[in-house]
This record gives C-alpha cells, sequence and structure tokens, in this order.
C-alpha cells in the first residue's frame, strides 16, 4: 500500500479513536472530550464526530437528548479499535503522564492513580546513539557495566531492535565478546556509545531465538481450590483453563517475568502467585 492510498489522516485516526473509545468504555461521548485532548475547538470537534458517524461507522452512535452527549448504538461495532478493555486503560495512563507533567491539563477522563517501579532510565545522550545504530545497521562500540562484569568492560555490539519488556528498555544485539546475541539494558550503558562506520554483520534475521516461535502456556495455579482456579480462568478469559500467549522465544523469560513467574521455584503462596507455567518442559531451551 503507498502512503498516498491510506484514506485517514494520522491525526484524525487518532481523533477518531478517541472518539470510539471514550464512548464504548464510559457511555457518553461529548466535544469537550475531543476538545481537551486535541486543543481544538468545539466547532472542531463536533466535525470530527459528524464526519466519525458519516464516512468511518455510520450507526455507531446516537445522540442522547437526555445526557447530552453521543452514546453508543445498540449496533455499535469497533471501526478503528479493537474493542479492548486495555484500549481505554492505555487513555487512561496517557492522562495520568500528561497531567503529571502539565498541571493544567484536564481531559475529563475519572481520576486514575497508576504504580510504576522505579527504574533508573537511559540518558538521551546514551540512547540516540544507540538508535542510530539499530535504524542504520551498524556497529556500535560502548562501556557497558552488568552484574557479571560490576567493574564494567568495552562490548562492540551489533544492535537490531530496542525491546521493551514491561518494566525496562533493553537492546537486542550481537556481542562480538561472547559470539552471541544478548539482551543489554540501556540504563547500564555508560558514557556515550560510538556508532562505528562498519556495517553490521549480525541481522535480526541470523538470530535464530529472535525468530523462532513459541507457545506459552499458563494455567492457574493448580494448588488452588477449583472454584478459585475458575476465578483465576476468567480474569484472562482462559480457553479450556489454559491461556495461550505466542511469543519469541527470546523474549520467554520476560513473558514470564511479567506473569510473575520467573525462575523455577514456585511461590509458597499460590493465592499470590495464581498462574503456573503448563509447558515448562517444552520451553526449557529457552529459560
Amino acid at each position: 500500500m503507498k502512503k498516498t492510498d491510506w484514506p485517514i489522516r494520522w491525526d484524525l485516526l487518532l481523533r477518531y479513536r478517541l472518539i470510539e473509545i471514550i464512548a464504548l468504555w464510559e457511555g457518553r461521548l461529548t466535544t469537550n472530550h475531543i476538545c481537551h485532548a486535541f486543543g481544538i475547538g468545539r466547532q472542531q470537534a463536533s466535525k470530527d464526530i459528524n464526519t466519525y458517524l458519516r464516512e468511518v461507522a455510520p450507526g455507531n452512535l446516537e445522540y442522547d437528548r437526555h445526557l447530552k452527549g453521543y452514546v453508543p448504538a445498540d449496533q455499535f461495532r469497533p471501526a478503528v479499535t479493537q474493542g479492548r478493555s486495555d484500549e481505554y486503560l492505555e487513555v487512561l495512563g496517557r492522562d495520568h503522564a500528561l497531567s503529571e507533567t502539565f498541571e493544567s491539563l484536564d481531559l475529563g477522563l475519572p481520576n486514575t492513580e497508576i504504580l510504576h517501579v522505579p527504574r533508573r532510565l537511559a540518558e538521551p545522550e546514551v540512547v540516540r546513539p544507540i538508535v542510530l545504530a539499530t535504524r542504520q545497521g551498524r556497529r556500535l562500540e560502548a562501556e557497558y557495566f552488568s552484574l557479571t562484569r560490576p567493574e564494567g568492560e568495552r562490548r562492540t555490539l551489533e544492535p537490531h531492535t530496542l525491546v521493551y519488556s514491561g518494566q525496562r528498555w533493553h537492546v537486542r544485539a550481537w556481542c562480538e565478546t561472547n559470539g552471541e546475541y544478548r539482551d543489554f539494558v540501556l540504563s547500564r550503558f555508560r558514557g556515550v556509545p560510538q556508532v562505528l562506520p562498519e556495517r553490521s554483520r549480525h541481522k535480526a534475521r541470523n538470530d535464530e531465538a529472535w525468530n523462532t516461535t513459541v507457545n506459552i502456556m499458563l494455567r492457574p495455579d493448580q494448588r488452588l481450590s477449583a472454584d478459585q482456579q475458575a476465578i483465576v480462568a476468567n480474569d484472562y478469559a482462559m480457553v479450556d483453563g489454559q491461556l495461550k500467549i505466542e511469543s519469541r522465544a527470546a523474549l520467554v523469560r520476560y513473558m514470564l517475568t511479567l506473569a510473575g513467574l520467573s525462575g523455577d521455584t514456585p511461590h509458597s503462596d499460590p493465592l499470590v502467585q495464581q498462574l503456573e507455567l503448563a509447558n515448562r518442559d517444552d520451553l526449557r531451551t529457552w529459560l
């Protein structure tokens, strides 16, 4: 598809998505939501809603004179979203993050409180050359500190992908010192990495663990009672008591950490752990 073939401008698509998300998950949409979120006037916001209804999703919304806002119609079908609750929660998260920076910003969304794990973030001067080397496919020289080498050492890397594991950012790269692909946490680089003129010889397509797809099978902790297991299964929309997660083999450990399953030893309290890995033997190569 050519760039010119895409029918909706990016800025309009973002507005249409917000229209759909707010209407679906809050049950009432007004022009104020659009005005406050995008800094536009009421007339433009009204035009966006009408264009959404005319060209994007006819019949999705109805105007409720009593509520003085648009509500989802009975035949509502997501057109520019997937209709998932996490899309609304992401909007809440962005609203919270922006409000922390801009005190006067008010998008009219419910009060939220979001917990963040304290972490040291990488500096811009560290990230920029890593991004450049990744984008241009070039070798990178940097000083890197790890728990196994706390004194630090000079590394020559060939990075191919930046990854956010849900807790921190790392870069997936070929390490010349170790002769294999490894993950390097961005906050553990020191100084300014140097982008070398040489092109990388080890690409993403050569990274076996990156290109191998595996299935992670999660199930309720079998130490729980049948009723408790049923609650956990419902929490994760499990099918036949299991949740299948497709993942790159290189990212299996991170996915399990997000599920609270890091390490081979289960938590002593099943009410805390709640989940367990059903196919550990199948994934042992990648753990």
